[in-house]
């Protein structure tokens, strides 16, 4: 089973990847982190000397080879993959079971404020700049991330109960 996680940054797909993983034995990926180690740079100074259109061709290859592989596996995906060269395409494959992480713009902005400085993209956003940020964000990638399979709504929840849905769909 290829258990694909999808949603916007800071939505937790990581952390309920690897909690995922504990439950289900199947070993867990970030999708950002193979791009690292395949690029020997963090995802930032890919973006910065490479530009954008490298950085995402280089993540639907990687995506692509990464789906194809014939093992159990978990992958959590950047907040932008599905939206590029149709990565959505691939999240709707007979072997794939997608699951997106469903969060409102308001429990993202709650999750991301205080870790800008960790994030590329929106660090030099105020508070009310990144709100904004992420309700474009979600108008735009909405129909890519519904593309996935399953959708889990996490407002609210702690990670067990997101996880125990996981297994529930799966």
């Amino acid at each position: 089973m290829k258990i694909v996680l999808v949603g916007y940054m800071g939505v937790g797909k990581t952390s309920l990847g690897k909690k995922l993983e504990k439950k289900v034995g199947f070993s867990c990926y970030d999708l950002d982190e193979l791009i690292e180690k395949s690029e020997n740079s963090t995802i930032e100074t890919i973006f910065k000397d490479k530009g954008e259109v490298y950085f995402r061709k280089v993540e639907h290859e990687l995506f692509k080879t990464f789906i194809e592989r014939d093992e159990d596996f978990i992958l959590s995906l950047g907040g932008g993959t599905p939206c590029y060269a149709n990565n959505h395409l691939l999240l709707q494959r007979d072997d794939v079971t997608s699951v997106y992480l469903k969060a409102s713009v308001s429990a993202l902005v709650e999750k991301l404020k205080n870790k800008r400085a960790k994030r590329p993209l929106i660090k030099n956003l105020s508070e009310d700049e990144l709100q904004e940020y992420i309700a474009k964000h979600l108008f735009d990638r909405n129909y890519y991330y519904q593309n996935s399979k399953f959708i889990i709504n996490v407002d609210g929840k702690k990670k067990k109960e997101i996880v125990d849905e996981i297994l529930q769909l799966i």
